[in-house]
C-alpha cells in the first residue's frame, strides 16, 4: 500500500520531528493491506471485544467498547465484517454517528496473548440485513467494508486475563440485556 495515502500532513510533521518517517514508510509498505488474511479472520473471530471509533458529521469523535462471546464479529469475505448490535442504553452515540459519517475505526485486542489489529473503513447499518437472523436478539447488523487493515505493535499491551464473560453475552448472539425493561444485573 502506498504510504502517501496512509499518512496526512499532521502525521508527517510528527514523523519528521521525531525522525520516524523511514520506519513509518516501511510499516505502511509491509503491514497495511485492504483484504483480510486467514490469520486476520481467525484473530478477529477469536476476539471477545473491540473498540469502535466514529465521528459525527462535524468531526466530533466517539469511542465505544463492544463485547460478546468470541465469534460475535464475523469476517464475511476478504473486505467485509459484520457486527451485531444488541439492546443497550439506547444512546447510539457511536452507531448513530454512522448515519452522518460512515467512516469507522475498529481496534481488536488480545490481552492474554498481546496482539492487536486495526480496521479502518466505512460502515452501514442494516435492520433488515439477512445476517441478522444469525444473531438472535440483534437489533441490527453493522457491516464494515475494510479499506485498511493493519496490525499494531503489541509492545505496550498490558497482559491481562479474562476472568469471566459478561452475563449478557449469550451463545450464538442471544444477548438478553434490555435497559428499557430494567433487566440490568
Amino acid at each position: 500500500m502506498s504510504d502517501d495515502s496512509f499518512y496526512h500532513d499532521g502525521m508527517r510533521r510528527l514523523q519528521e520531528e521525531r525522525e520516524t518517517r523511514p520506519i513509518a514508510e516501511r510499516l505502511a509498505q509491509v503491514t497495511v493491506r485492504s483484504a483480510f488474511s486467514d490469520e486476520d479472520r481467525a484473530f478477529i473471530e477469536r476476539c471477545a471485544m473491540l473498540f469502535v471509533a466514529t465521528a459525527d458529521g462535524e468531526g466530533r469523535p466517539e469511542c465505544s467498547y463492544k463485547g460478546g462471546l468470541p465469534g460475535f464479529v464475523r469476517v464475511l469475505d476478504e473486505r467485509t465484517l459484520a457486527i451485531p448490535d444488541y439492546d443497550g442504553n439506547g444512546m447510539y452515540r457511536s452507531w448513530g454517528n454512522l448515519l452522518a459519517n460512515p467512516h469507522v475505526g475498529l481496534l481488536f485486542l488480545d490481552f492474554e496473548n498481546p496482539k492487536r489489529i486495526r480496521v479502518n473503513g466505512t460502515a452501514r447499518i442494516g435492520a433488515d440485513d439477512p445476517l441478522r437472523e444469525a444473531f438472535p436478539g440483534a437489533v441490527f447488523v453493522v457491516r464494515v467494508t475494510a479499506e485498511r487493515i493493519f496490525p499494531n505493535c503489541p509492545r505496550y499491551i498490558h497482559k491481562m486475563q479474562l476472568v469471566e464473560h459478561s452475563a449478557y453475552a449469550r451463545p450464538h448472539g442471544t444477548q438478553t440485556q434490555n435497559l428499557r425493561r430494567g433487566l440490568w444485573r
